[in-house]
């Protein structure tokens, strides 16, 4: 497999682990809202990934190229809770306010392990690139 493969494929990941992140902070900021109905609540967002596979299934000859995107961003679909508030501004004419569906010890779960897959992947770019270094300094010796 060249080498640009193993960057692409791990710069693949890390974009998308970065978008993992962005949506489980965009979850965390959003949590603590309230809206005046159920259609208006706050909904978690979650990052769907693919596989990328090219080049699997064919000959020999063709090289291995691999890696991972995020094809969309849907809604989580755990229930929106109703709680009684009357003197919140946001209440419904019975005095309702819609949490918003967020779990922040699952995000946090969610977070550190985006956070950990995103510094694997950091560990693949910089083995390549030190392997690529001794590959370097065989050549010129």
């Amino acid at each position: 497999m060249p080498l640009d493969n193993i960057f692409g494929i791990a710069g693949s990941a890390l974009n998308a682990q970065t978008v993992r992140m962005n949506a489980t902070a965009s979850n965390l900021a959003n949590g603590g809202t309230v809206a005046g109905t159920e259609k208006e609540a706050f909904r978690g967002k979650r990052a769907v990934f693919k596989t990328i596979l090219e080049g699997q299934m064919g000959g020999l000859d063709q090289t291995a190229k691999g890696g991972v995107r995020v094809t969309q961003i849907v809604d989580d679909p755990k229930p929106i809770t109703r709680q009684s508030d009357p003197g919140n501004p946001a209440a419904d004419k019975d005095g309702y306010v819609y949490m918003s569906n967020v779990n922040e010890m699952s995000e946090m779960v969610d977070m550190m392990a985006a956070a950990r897959s995103y510094q694997n992947n950091v560990e693949v770019v910089n083995t390549a690139r030190q392997l690529t270094m001794r590959t370097l300094d065989i050549i010129k010796a």
